[in-house]
């Protein structure tokens, strides 16, 4: 019976149970659900007593009644006193779910490795303003993650991967969610909220995974006739096994780029009917 409950609030509830964000508003949900339920409880319940105490007898006259004023008071204050106590509620837990911890002490220096961040009004860092920062770029019909690393100021060389992004246990990670094309929706569901990726504008989340595992979602906004195999899924390891497959993806892609460059450079230098001319 103590498991009953939980389990139940838990089917009709966000997922959770992949960062702290995710857990508040798990929470918020629940506490507004079992509110709801008492008061469905009682309003239901009285009804049904009125129906059976008052029903239709022979030879019974109905007694006229105008008006409770105080019945009327009382549920007009009580209502009042519980959409104040959701809303104290809400507030209180909103800063938990909106602002982002610091990193563990192991994950700290994986957070210093993005650099120096500068917060817009929708951007939250944690208050030590460190955060490990990835970019969600929403394609049709896949999700493609860019971490920091460049190797030149505009951009290029930075490592990324696609569909699977990896992320380091105890970290305070910082998305940056942005479309190449058209509008779609980034959503973990136990790992927070769902937030839209929209060309021309960037929206900010983020999360923090205590420990290893798996977590999957897909994309939440109808965005074209390959939107139901959008998925995304966020895999959890610790910090230094991220850095060692942060370092191979970094090696994979230097390896990608030298090997471009020779197959350009042969391009180039073909003459007569395979020659290509550069634009």
């Amino acid at each position: 019976m103590g498991h009953a409950l939980p389990s139940l609030l838990g089917f009709f509830t966000p997922l959770s149970g992949g960062s702290p964000n995710a857990d508040r508003i798990d929470s918020l949900y629940k506490i507004t659900l079992v509110i709801a339920l008492v008061v469905f409880v009682l309003v239901e319940g009285g009804l049904i007593y009125a129906l059976w105490r008052f029903r239709a007898r022979k030879g019974a006259v109905a007694a006229q009644i105008r008006g409770n004023t105080r019945l009327e008071v009382g549920w007009t204050v009580a209502a009042a006193l519980i959409l104040v106590g959701l809303a104290v509620l809400t507030f209180a837990k909103l800063s938990g779910i909106e602002n982002p911890p610091n990193s563990n002490a192991e994950g700290a220096k994986l957070a210093d490795a993005s650099g120096p961040l500068l917060a817009s009004s929708e951007e939250r860092l944690p208050p030590n303003g460190k955060a490990l920062k990835i970019t969600v770029i929403g394609r049709q019909y896949l999700w493609q993650y860019v971490y920091p690393g460049a190797n030149e100021p505009d951009g290029l060389g930075a490592p990324f991967s696609y569909e699977e992004m990896v992320v380091p246990t105890n970290t305070t990670v910082s998305l940056k969610i942005v479309s190449a094309d058209v509008v779609h929706a980034w959503w973990i569901p136990e790992l927070g909220g769902k937030f839209q990726a929209v060309p021309g504008y960037d929206n900010y989340t983020w999360f923090k995974i205590p420990r290893p595992g798996v977590f999957k979602g897909q994309c939440a906004f109808l965005c074209g006739r390959g939107h139901a195999r959008m998925f995304a899924t966020v895999r959890a390891v610790p910090p230094a096994q991220f850095e060692q497959w942060l370092a191979d993806r970094k090696k994979l892609i230097s390896e990608a780029n030298a090997e471009a460059k020779v197959a350009r450079a042969k391009l180039g230098a073909q003459t007569g009917a395979g020659q290509v001319e550069n634009p």
